[in-house]
């Protein structure tokens, strides 16, 4: 959720959470609200409250339904919404930590063995600090996009204006191995694999290509990876994925 709120240049302020369940265990329901309050604590918004519903008429004994939303704040002068993205723009990529929650009815099926639990199970990577740091240095991020499901081929041309598309060098990030066996296994061809997973990448930024290197140099300060992977260009529909062999 934080991570969608940050893409509008907005700070997460608060957070609440519905847990459902056929009965509570205690346990259970212990360590997902620490998870969800360790969550806010990094993401520095509180966490409000929430609901927990006891259904037993709904839910399999062991199950659990997880959900939540957070509220942010930005003043209108600088709400993120892509408009100030031009051609030119570079394309700079921060690394995510693994799946990051999608892709995983094919995931699942795909990584089956007991050593892909820890691969299934990493939590995501939470990037408000990243981003409060380069709104704090005085750096411009004309667009930010959260590579959620879709990929990077669905999630990257919402924020890019009419007219504007990006070309992106596929081989210019480290990606995890998880994403080449996944690749592997699926079968899957390039656009389906960026259309299905985030192949390593959590958010994108278009920033001035004069800003790049100052970018990249804050991000590093935050403790997070961060490449130069494209340009926004003219005349280019949706993302063009050049270079490498997925």
């Amino acid at each position: 959720c934080v991570n969608d709120v940050i893409t509008t240049g907005a700070r997460p302020l608060f957070f609440l959470d519905y847990f459902g369940t056929g009965k509570l265990a205690l346990g259970v329901g212990e360590a997902v609200i620490k998870g969800i309050a360790g969550a806010c604590a990094e993401s520095g918004c509180a966490l409000l409250g929430g609901e927990t519903a006891e259904l037993p008429g709904m839910y399999a004994d062991g199950e659990y339904d997880l959900a939540g939303f957070a509220v942010g704040v930005v003043s209108k002068p600088r709400i993120v919404d892509g408009r100030r993205v031009v051609v030119g723009d570079r394309l700079l990529a921060l690394a995510s930590s693994g799946l990051h929650s999608n892709g995983y009815s094919l995931a699942r099926r795909l990584l089956d063995e007991p050593r892909h639990v820890e691969v299934l199970l990493r939590p995501t990577r939470i990037y408000v600090r990243a981003l409060r740091a380069l709104r704090d240095a005085g750096l411009s991020v004309h667009a930010a996009a959260h590579i959620t499901g879709g990929g990077i081929v669905e999630n990257l041309p919402r924020v890019l204006p009419d007219g504007c598309g990006a070309v992106v060098e596929v081989d210019s990030w480290e990606r995890p191995a998880e994403f080449d066996e996944l690749v592997e296994r699926g079968g899957l061809d390039r656009h389906a694999a960026h259309r299905t997973f985030n192949m390593g990448i959590g958010m994108v930024l278009a920033v001035p290509a004069e800003s790049v290197e100052r970018t990249l140099a804050v991000l590093g300060e935050q403790g997070d990876r961060a490449w130069l992977v494209g340009t926004v260009e003219a005349g280019v529909a949706g993302v063009d994925l050049v270079g490498g062999d997925t």
